[in-house]
């Protein structure tokens, strides 16, 4: 496997182009299946993830070609298969939205338990909860979900904890179900409303998308659509994070600032200028940020994907700081490879203690999911000497084009055999 190698010591500036959202295209493409008739996407991340989820697509019988990097049109009239490939679904988390996108329009699916980084126990309860009230039987059998139903029919759903991944799920199969679907206790996260933008596209009727509780009148059948993801609001912070841990000045293009109020505020509460326009932002870093503490919640709260990149730009502030992980109870994986680099940071339970003004110093570290990954690029930025990052196939998940857009910005970043 390749690795990453970077120069510490360097500030970066200039201006970065943001991709569309991992988060909402992983589950844009399955939603395609909902309908036979032609649909176009742009503004598709090249990343690893969207290249399988087009692999999955091309094994369940789909036509789906790309227009150009970034757009992607698809023809799900040719589907001939309900079962995804083991080998594929295994790569990554987000292959569960087939459950949803097959039930809806052939009423069955087989997916094998999905793949992903490793956050600690990530149940799929919820989603099987929102796929039996709509009518489905589900087994679990041997590693493979299988879901049926004759006839889906709408009913009120309510999500015993917050899940992006469920609200989705319940989403896709309920568009084309009979009657009404209510699902309360829904997550906010602005990937859902996008999903739901690109149904009501297609003739899904979708109210109250982006609210705990959203309303879903089933249709017979969807129609063609045309859809823009909306940005990546972690590369977003990602590139945020990096601009203020560098002492960097760096503009961001091509943003939806409302997004990244959580990140803007802590910044801010940080001592780090940030300037907003409405598309665009600006992050002046200074050397000296201000020791915060941070919580992480589902949307609108400081997103989990966020914390290990915060955690880095603390290990620089004055004085100590703590982070609460309320999401994933394993997100903590990367502490030991940061402390390798001379970060002092003591775990207990979810929460995490950093002190602050220490010098790093590079050192080899293992990416241990994609987020920590992008942590490390950071974490070699600042730090003194040269720092060599394994297993950055989890950083080719979701981001785009990392290490030439770094370049761009003054990083001394290349892949190495």
């Amino acid at each position: 496997m390749p690795r990453l190698h970077i120069t510490g010591g360097q500030r970066l500036a200039g201006t970065v182009k943001i991709s569309g959202a991992k988060n909402s295209a992983v589950a844009v493409i399955p939603a395609a299946l909902l309908t036979a008739a032609p649909v176009r996407i742009e503004n598709l991340p090249d990343i690893h993830d969207i290249r399988v989820l087009v692999d999955i697509l091309h094994f369940l019988g789909v036509k789906a070609v790309w227009e150009n990097a970034t757009t992607l049109l698809i023809d799900a009239s040719t589907v001939a298969k309900t079962q995804a490939p083991y080998e594929l679904v295994k790569k990554l988390r987000a292959s569960y939205y087939f459950m949803g996108a097959l039930l809806g329009r052939l009423g069955c699916a087989d997916v094998p338990v999905p793949g992903g980084c490793d956050l600690g126990p990530r149940p799929i309860d919820q989603h099987i909860k929102g796929l039996v009230s709509l009518g489905a039987k589900v087994e679990v059998e041997h590693g493979l979900i299988g879901v049926r139903a004759k006839k889906l029919i709408g009913a009120r759903i309510y999500l015993d904890v917050v899940s992006v991944g469920a609200t989705i799920n319940i989403m896709l199969a309920a568009v084309r179900a009979e009657g009404r679907t209510v699902i309360e206790n829904a997550a906010k996260e602005p990937e859902i409303v996008d999903v739901a933008n690109f149904l009501n596209a297609m003739g899904a009727k979708i109210r109250g998308a982006g609210t705990d509780v959203i309303r879903i009148t089933g249709v017979k059948e969807l129609g063609p659509a045309n859809h823009c993801v909306i940005p990546d609001r972690i590369e977003a912070g990602t590139y945020m994070i990096a601009a203020a841990a560098t002492g960097g000045d760096v503009t961001l293009l091509d943003v939806i600032p409302k997004h990244l109020d959580p990140i803007i505020a802590k910044l801010r509460e940080m001592g780090i200028a940030v300037e907003v326009g409405d598309d665009k932002l600006r992050v002046i870093g200074n050397t000296t940020p201000l020791a915060v503490d941070i919580k992480t919640f589902p949307y609108p709260g400081f997103p989990t994907d966020m914390q290990s990149l915060a955690m880095v730009l603390l290990t620089q502030a004055q004085g100590s700081s703590v982070i609460t992980e309320n999401v994933f109870e394993g997100r903590f994986k990367h502490v030991d490879e940061l402390k390798r680099m001379g970060a002092r940071i003591k775990v207990e339970g979810r929460t995490a203690i950093v002190d602050g003004r220490t010098q790093l110093s590079g050192a080899p570290v293992k990416a241990t999911d994609l987020r920590a990954g992008a942590a490390f690029i950071i974490a070699g930025l600042i730090a003194e000497g040269e720092t060599v990052i394994s297993e950055i196939y989890h950083i080719y998940r979701g981001y785009e084009h990392i290490c030439e857009k770094l370049t761009a910005l003054g990083a001394k970043i290349k892949e190495i055999p």
